[in-house]
């Protein structure tokens, strides 16, 4: 977690970026954000709010890939906004190229987002659709980065060259409660690739992270290998796991769930180690990073 220097050290560095990145969105006049309640695009759809008032809309693709906590935190916080807000139904399980789980799932999820983004943007005759990519983004495996480059996705953060500490830093000076949030990605990403994605296999998930949160634990993920819930868990979770029945309450939760054995990771959590057993991890191709003087 940052401290309170930092985030002030932070904002005090990156000011002209965030500047830059507010004249941008201002410029298109019009935008659809988007918005699946995480970080990075609370934090685009703040800034559109501000620079464009009604004329930002955020637009939620729900799925069986999407925690049920992120779609009520996504209606919360664009609620809490005053933002406009519509909640589409997406359906990339119906695409097998999607659920035979191949390393660039992503693109095919993102596809799948970004139709149904553009086909509203168009109805609505906006001018662009923002996503959420930041400029810590081009370090890791990002295959959904191109399904937003073949829809002329913008990504004014990654524009600006704003780094994901320095969109928790501003989060935090604009009060967003998502500023300290951990990273959420898909459901999706719990399945090792190559191990097909199925609407039940999601929703074991699911409820398997659910039953985490329930006994007070934030950053972690539940990764899936058929009979066997491998725990990851960030190092500062791990006191707390060591309670014997805290132990055995999540034994029993996940066992309820068709789990056979419920196992803990010696390595903690981070973001991209499934990315790294599979071999990938090569940074997203896309534009240069601008240097902002």
């Amino acid at each position: 977690m940052l401290s309170p220097e930092r985030i002030q050290a932070l904002c005090d560095s990156s000011r002209p970026k965030l500047e830059a990145m507010r004249a941008a969105i201002r410029a298109h006049g019009t935008a659809l954000v988007a918005f699946s309640g995480g970080v990075d695009s609370t934090f685009v759809l703040k800034i559109a709010v501000e620079e464009l008032g009604e004329k930002a809309l955020a637009v939620t693709a729900l799925s069986a890939s999407v925690a049920p906590e992120e779609e009520q935190e996504a209606r919360e916080l664009a609620a809490r906004f005053g933002a406009r807000h519509e909640v589409l139904t997406s359906n990339e399980l119906a695409n097998p190229q999607y659920a035979a789980n191949p390393t660039n799932r992503c693109y095919f999820c993102k596809t799948e987002l970004y139709d149904l983004c553009e086909a509203r943007r168009q109805a609505l005759g906006y001018a662009v659709v923002l996503d959420g990519f930041n400029a810590d983004d081009f370090k890791d495996h990002r295959p959904g980065h191109k399904a937003a480059q073949e829809h002329h996705v913008q990504s004014p953060l990654a524009k600006a060259g704003l780094t994901k500490d320095e969109i928790r830093a501003w989060s935090h000076h604009l009060g967003l409660p998502t500023w300290d949030k951990p990273q959420m990605a898909c459901l999706a990403s719990r399945i090792p690739y190559g191990t097909s994605v199925t609407r039940e296999r999601l929703f074991q998930i699911a409820r398997a992270e659910s039953e985490l949160r329930r006994l007070g634990f934030r950053q972690f993920r539940v990764r899936y290998h058929e009979q066997v819930a491998r725990l990851e868990l960030a190092e500062e979770e791990y006191g707390r796991f060591l309670e014997a029945s805290v132990r055995l309450e999540i034994n029993r939760a996940l066992k309820a769930l068709g789990f056979q054995f419920v196992a803990l990771d010696l390595e903690p959590f981070r973001s991209g180690r499934m990315n790294e057993a599979a071999g990938v991890g090569k940074p997203a191709q896309g534009f240069p990073l601008p240097v902002v003087s």
